[in-house]
C-alpha cells in the first residue's frame, strides 16, 4: 500500500530531524530552528509536529535523550543520533531521493 499524505509529512520530518542531529545533539527547540535556517525559512517546524516525532524516533531505537542545561541555563532534553539512527539517515535519504525523483518525473509529463 503506497504511504498517505500524512506518512509522507511524517517520514520527510523525521529524515529533517535525524539529518540535524548527525552532527551534533541538540535540544528540540534548536533542532527546529536548524531546520528553518537550512531551508532559508521555508520550513518552520511547529512544537506540535517536532516533539511528537523527536519521541516516535527514540521509540524506533533512532534517537537517545538525556536532560542537560543550555546555554542560557535551562533544563532541557538533548537528543542524540543512536548508531541505528546514523545509518536510516542514509537509507531515508536514499529513498526520498527515489521519491523525489519519481514526483519530478510525472511534474515534467505534460
Amino acid at each position: 500500500m503506497p504511504p498517505t499524505e500524512s506518512d509522507v509529512l511524517r517520514g520527510t520530518l523525521d529524515l529533517l530531524i535525524l539529518k540535524v542531529l548527525l552532527r551534533e545533539s541538540m535540544h528540540g527547540w534548536a533542532v527546529s530552528q536548524r531546520i528553518q535556517e537550512r531551508s532559508r525559512g521555508v520550513l518552520d517546524v511547529n512544537q506540535g509536529s517536532l516533539y511528537p516525532a523527536l519521541q516516535r524516533l527514540e521509540h524506533r531505537g533512532l534517537l537517545l535523550s538525556e536532560w542537560r542545561t543550555t546555554d542560557t541555563n535551562r533544563r532541557a532534553r538533548y537528543y542524540t543520533l543512536t548508531a541505528a539512527g546514523k545509518k536510516a539517515v542514509v537509507a531515508e535519504t536514499n529513498s526520498w531521493r527515489r521519491y523525489v525523483t519519481a514526483i519530478e518525473l510525472i511534474l515534467e509529463t505534460p
